[in-house]
């Protein structure tokens, strides 16, 4: 039996994807043409691979078989053929971040890995909802803070400072606090993407740890808005050390408790555990770690 390996990766698209449509906006194809290649290799093995209905498509046992076997082979193959050819990549790469991660870092990472590599085509979806890699076919996710969900695979990129914020204004109404106790029951503006984005634990460098809890003034579920919300005076934040430095810098926002520190945070890259890692995304998961590395002091 001769299969086109090309009908593999086409199948395999659609099941990554989730269905043809968004396979074909993956692949730069008409949706036709991603039947045609999936019902002639299912024609070929003399099996379905799809169960497809008007409202969605399902693999089948065989297509989970297939997947599982054959795309470690294929990712074999691509790779071979990468090293073959200098290490060209190619094809198209979907990646999504958060709003401000993206302006802060991400965006510029991206253009140098794209100047390096010419015959990529990038695409960067900066959003601070946790989009569904699967089914919008994304290959990698830049995601801060702790993972939650069990079906990601994810490597750690970096780590970064997080920084109780707030506004000279709100200052002027609450008072500066001098310890972390004189934060309970004030303002605070909840991120509510975090697992509990009114509770804090601040440490001492003398050894000293207390956990706060404050009143939720506004609940937002973006960074960038929150950052907008503690320079408007609504609440105290937690920013990322990337977020707010600048406003530091221009005394927008203050610092709380510059002697305390809050737990380190990291950043992550993260994709589905189901699908095969393809060589452009290894790349750029090793170009981001050198990038984001801290320098040797």
């Amino acid at each position: 039996m001769q299969i086109d390996l090309n009908r593999l990766t086409v199948f395999a698209a659609v099941v990554e994807a989730g269905g043809f449509t968004a396979a074909a906006e993956r692949l730069g194809l008409a949706k036709s043409q991603v039947s045609q290649q999936v019902a002639r290799l299912e024609a070929e093995l003399g099996v379905a691979l799809f169960t497809r209905s008007t409202r969605r498509v399902a693999v089948t046992e065989a297509g989970e078989t297939l997947y599982a076997d054959s795309m470690p082979l294929l990712g074999g193959l691509q790779d071979a053929l990468a090293r073959v050819s200098g290490g060209r990549l190619e094809g198209r790469l979907r990646i999504t971040a958060g709003q401000a991660y993206s302006d802060a870092l991400l965006g510029g990472l991206l253009a140098q890995f794209a100047a390096l590599h010419p015959g990529l085509e990038l695409e960067l979806i900066a959003s601070d909802s946790s989009l569904d890699l699967l089914a919008e076919g994304i290959d990698l996710a830049i995601r801060g803070g702790m993972l939650r969900d069990s079906s990601l695979k994810a490597v750690r990129l970096d780590s970064f400072a997080q920084l109780a914020v707030a506004a000279p204004a709100l200052l002027e109404r609450i008072g500066t606090p001098a310890e972390p106790a004189a934060l309970d029951g004030q303002p605070w503006v909840a991120l509510t993407v975090l697992a509990s984005p009114l509770s804090w634990t601040f440490s001492h460098r003398d050894g000293r740890r207390v956990a706060i809890r404050g009143r939720a003034a506004m609940r937002v579920n973006s960074a960038s808005v929150a950052r907008e919300c503690a320079r408007a005076a609504i609440g105290c934040a937690v920013l990322p050390d990337f977020m707010a430095r600048d406003d530091l810098a221009g005394g927008r926002l203050v610092r709380l408790l510059p002697e305390w520190e809050l737990p380190l945070a990291g950043t992550h890259a993260v994709w589905p555990a189901a699908r095969y890692l393809p060589t452009k995304v290894r790349v750029l998961i090793e170009f981001l770690r050198q990038r984001l590395a801290p320098a040797p002091e």
